[in-house]
């Protein structure tokens, strides 16, 4: 965020001093207009930031909802402490593919969770009732319990929800059943194959074997969805549907069909030489995402519980906002539009102007066309303060983790508010000519952060927003 510098504070502080002391004012120039003058001739042509507003009065304690936990499965390993680091240090998590043979493929390249192991989170037998996706979900939600120091008992089960993100929710396991069906007969297809596929079953998963019995549903809006989830299961904290919510996305694509199909729509990157360098956003030498996989389940729940407990506190969530292109099914509104009204409906329920964002990270997947279109509707939004707001995209050290997505950047949002440093954009070498605001390149940047955003737009041109401020535990 663009503010005054101290040596520009101090020739303010002189000017206006001099300004109170001195008996020539004059009735054609009122002292307002006298302190504009000197407030452009010190600032010339750098915006001021505006004053933050107050915190929001429209809810009360038992409706205003903070984050608690969070949970990781990322290409960077399992947890908080690898995901992080591996993003502060602007590494690049994305390798060539081994959960399937990719060598007939454009794309040959992935990030994927290193090892997974779901023994240590579940049930070894249930768990191979399980799709992939669903067996990340849980292991992200049990990590979230144990960060926000949460047990699940008599006490809260009752009251406490799940809302997990899906899209492509089992197609490993549907390659396989084909498979079966193919070479065996339909009957030795797996009785656990439907079951495990449905789109709600990360969600009941995660219900299922922590035990909670309250409001659980699913969002299945591709790209949007880890987002969005968030987003709605603050919804349901304020309208008191419960006092506890794990929320997130997961995903598990990278199999043959998972890959084939996205190279069929020509929508992956085809640098295979150097993987490590194929997830370029805003850069002109971009070519498609780099699929990814994992999950991210962050614990919601009221300030008044958070603070009666003394829960550690990531931040508050402070504002949400979705909309829908209703232009493509997979190409975003070429202008932005539809994102850009995402946005400012997450800035308006939030009750906030666009200068009071210190930091944005980017959905920016790294395709031709959708990093254009969020760089222009940052500029619908954000006017000249969009060449002073810092943005980043993680996606260019994991790589595109579709319905997981939403959430695994949520999270790392809430980690660079908490620890006041942004997270690069790596392999910005050759930055697009459209794509000219501060994408933070290269290298984290430390910054003051009190308020941050996320944004996540996902195909079918569904846009989600998400607004975290920095809060006061006591």
């Amino acid at each position: 965020m663009t503010r005054i510098t101290s040596d520009q504070r101090m020739a303010l502080r002189q000017r206006l001093m001099a300004l109170a002391l001195s008996e020539k004012t004059t009735p054609e120039e009122s002292l307002a207009d006298q302190i504009d003058h000197l407030l452009e001739e010190v600032l010339e042509d750098e915006p001021l930031t505006l004053p933050r507003l107050a915190p929001v009065d429209a809810y009360s304690e038992d409706q205003r909802v903070v984050v608690t936990g969070l949970g990781l499965v990322t290409p960077f390993g399992m947890g908080i402490d690898p995901f992080w680091t591996g993003l502060k240090e602007g590494r690049s998590a994305i390798r060539r593919i081994t959960l399937c043979d990719p060598s007939d493929f454009p794309c040959q390249i992935a990030g994927e969770v290193p090892g997974f192991d779901p023994r240590p989170y579940m049930d070894f037998k249930e768990s191979r009732r399980m799709s992939r996706a669903s067996q990340l979900a849980v292991a992200a939600a049990r990590m979230a319990l144990e960060d926000a120091n949460l047990q699940i008992d008599e006490s809260n089960r009752y009251t406490t929800g799940a809302v997990i993100g899906s899209g492509s929710t089992a197609l490993p396991e549907t390659e396989e059943a084909v498979r079966a069906m193919i070479q065996k007969g339909p009957m030795k297809i797996s009785p656990f194959f439907i079951p495990s596929a449905l789109p709600n079953m990360p969600s009941c998963q995660v219900a299922i074997q922590l035990g909670l019995y309250g409001y659980n549903t699913a969002i299945c809006t591709a790209c949007a969805a880890g987002a969005q989830s968030i987003g709605e299961a603050v919804a349901v904290i304020r309208r008191g549907d419960a006092h506890i919510m794990l929320a997130g996305g997961t995903e598990a694509a990278i199999s043959r069909l998972g890959l084939g199909s996205f190279c069929a729509m020509r929508a992956l990157s085809s640098q295979n030489a150097e993987p490590e360098r194929a997830s370029r956003p805003f850069d002109v030498g971009r070519d498609g995402f780099v699929p990814s996989e994992g999950a991210a389940v962050l614990v919601l729940e009221r300030l008044s519980d958070a603070r009666r407990r003394r829960a550690p506190i990531y931040a508050e969530v402070l504002g949400y906002g979705s909309t829908c292109d209703a232009h493509h099914v997979t190409a975003p509104d070429p202008q932005g539009n539809g994102a850009a009204r995402a946005m400012r409906l997450a800035l308006g329920n939030a009750r906030l102007g666009p200068q009071q964002v210190d930091y944005i990270n980017a959905h920016a997947t790294s395709t031709p066309a959708g990093d254009i279109a969020e760089t222009l509707a940052i500029k619908q939004v954000f006017d000249e303060y969009a060449y002073s707001v810092p943005i980043s995209a993680t996606k260019s050290m994991i790589g595109h983790a579709t319905s997981a997505g939403g959430a695994i950047e949520a999270a790392a949002t809430l980690l660079a508010l908490k620890h006041g440093l942004i997270p690069p954009t790596i392999n910005l070498d050759n930055p697009d000519p459209v794509c000219d605001l501060d994408y933070v390149p290269h290298t984290s940047r430390v910054a003051d952060l009190q308020i941050v955003m996320s944004n996540s737009f996902g195909f079918g041109g569904v846009n989600a927003v998400l607004v975290f401020q920095q809060i006061d535990a006591t």
